[in-house]
């Protein structure tokens, strides 16, 4: 899976973000290709020198996907929206996505434990059904 992330730096005007973010997000949900989306407001700065005050995840199925999205009439709109309303403080990133799920990682983590103990995932699955 691939992601379209945009870092938005913090902007002395928040109003002028808040008042176009709904016509951005109009033409970034009818990009096709899109399977879902994420927004993060940051909280606060922990570490580091780059100040991010919103983060925004548009995920694809595949690379080829992404690019035909942002190469769409709506995903062309969604990026002039993008630039005008942030007056071009952001970071446009496209990164491949991988996750995981913590009940799947303790599994792997006690096959590391005790390496003589290999579980194998279809047939814990399957004495799981009985």
């Amino acid at each position: 899976m691939y992601k379209l992330m945009i870092l938005i730096e913090p902007l002395p005007d928040d109003d002028l973000l808040d008042e176009f973010w709904p016509q951005f997000l109009h033409h970034a949900e009818k990009m096709p290709g899109l399977i879902k989306e994420a927004t993060v407001r940051i909280h606060s700065l922990m570490f580091g020198p780059y100040k991010v005050e919103r983060v925004h995840e548009l995920f694809f199925e595949s690379l080829r996907d992404l690019e035909l999205a942002l190469a769409s009439p709506d995903g062309q709109q969604a990026g002039q929206l993008l630039q005008s309303m942030t007056r071009g403080k952001l970071t446009l990133l496209i990164a491949e996505h991988k996750e995981d799920d913590i009940e799947n990682i303790r599994r792997y983590q006690k096959n590391i434990e005790d390496p003589e103990r290999v579980e194998d995932p279809v047939k814990t699955e399957e004495e799981g059904k009985e």
